[in-house]
């Protein structure tokens, strides 16, 4: 299926977005795909992302993606060799900690806003990385309306904080994804081990991890890219949206 990406200008409370939205071409059918909410992981809206996107969107779906990170610059994102540079890891880590979750959960809405999703249209939500928190808390906040979640080589699942995802994650009524890599070092399984037990007890819940697979295995070209790892979670995350929307 035949896709098209746009771009969009939004405000927020913190100053202005940009919100990518990506869909299939068919104008027969134009507003009315289902829609996914796709929160980036750390190294930002990247082309990795919006090949993502389009193949998703290729798939049916309406992809709609925030930039996170617009506190501190308009589209900013990093790649592998970009790593490299002196201190180009701690002003990555500066973009994360920059950002709260109400902050993300307030940019997620203004972008399906902007996107021209009503405010009670239901969606699925998919997240990366710190965008895997993300999801948690879309469902978290909106159980109602967010049909389901997947999170890949999920982040920050578990923390020493009073409201940390894996304390109410026993109570999650909404299906949801998690494929992680068992060789993950920058998010081990011992760090989610909380929130692991915590929906162990949930059939909704699914949760594979990947021999070998490290952190940021989705991406296609990269130097982490596990194809088991990134494969098996697009078929998943696939098969739970589409029985989300049925």
């Amino acid at each position: 299926m035949e896709t098209q990406e746009r771009t969009i200008e939004t405000t927020t409370d913190d100053g202005d977005m940009v919100v990518v939205v990506t869909e299939p071409t068919d104008a027969h059918q134009s507003g009315s795909w289902p829609t996914v909410l796709l929160f980036i992981d750390a190294p930002g809206l990247r082309p990795a992302t919006r090949d993502l996107m389009a193949r998703m969107a290729g798939e049916g779906y309406r992809v709609v993606t925030p930039d996170l990170h617009h506190r501190q610059g308009r589209l900013l994102y990093k790649e592998p060799k970009d790593m490299g540079e002196p201190g180009a890891g701690q002003e990555m880590m500066g973009w994360i900690a920059a950002m709260t979750d109400d902050q993300i959960q307030h940019d997620g809405a203004r972008a399906l806003t902007a996107a021209g999703v009503s405010d009670d249209t239901p969606y699925v939500a998919i997240g990366f990385c710190l965008g895997t928190r993300a999801v948690y808390r879309a469902i978290e906040r909106n159980p109602e309306r967010v049909l389901a979640g997947a999170c890949w080589h999920p982040s920050f699942m578990a923390d020493d904080g009073d409201d940390s995802p894996h304390l109410t994650a026993g109570s999650l009524q909404t299906p949801m994804y998690l494929g992680i890599g068992e060789a993950d070092q920058v998010q081990s399984i011992a760090m989610h081990q909380p929130f692991l037990d915590a929906v162990a007890p949930l059939d909704h819940v699914e949760v594979m991890t990947f021999p070998g697979a490290d952190h940021g295995f989705s991406w296609p070209g990269y130097p982490l890219y596990h194809e088991t790892a990134a494969e098996t979670s697009w078929t998943k995350t696939l098969a739970m949206f589409s029985a989300a929307f049925a």
